[in-house]
């Protein structure tokens, strides 16, 4: 079973699935995140959406770079989680299939091609407890107890 963070399921609403492939990002004692201004400003690990017929692997790096700017190196897959909730930029309710993985960032391109994001460090204790939602806090906590 899958652990589910977050706001509980809404009776009555149809969720879509929208799986998603996110990346825990370090070098030394900070985190590579991601900061989205809209529609509600929070601090992310990158990622995204899973395009139809795309890996999970190809997504992370697709994802990873226009958020970030970054190519990445994928070091193993940590875990998922589901979370169910609006997505206002889509206009869709979604149960969010989000698979997390472990890497480090290995160059640096530029800025993030994604609007309203901006890429920056943070000390890895500072994201455990900044990030936007609670399933990235977790994976984040659970490295750093080792």
């Amino acid at each position: 079973m899958i652990r589910r963070f977050g706001e509980p399921v809404k009776p009555g609403v149809r969720y879509r699935l929208r799986p998603g492939a996110y990346a825990v990002l370090a070098r030394g004692a900070s985190l590579l995140l991601t900061h989205q201004a809209r529609p509600v400003p929070e601090y992310q690990l990158p990622g995204g959406g899973i395009d139809p017929g795309e890996s999970p692997l190809t997504a992370l790096h697709r994802e990873v770079f226009e958020e970030t700017g970054w190519r990445i190196r994928v070091a193993r897959r940590l875990g998922a989680f589901r979370r169910f909730t609006y997505m206002p930029e889509y206009d869709l309710w979604a149960e969010k299939l989000c698979h997390i993985y472990l890497g480090q960032p290995v160059r640096r391109y530029g800025p993030p091609s994604e609007p309203g994001h901006t890429a920056l460090w943070m000390p890895a204790d500072e994201a455990a407890a900044r990030l936007g939602n609670a399933g990235d806090r977790h994976f984040v906590s659970r490295l750093l107890r080792g």
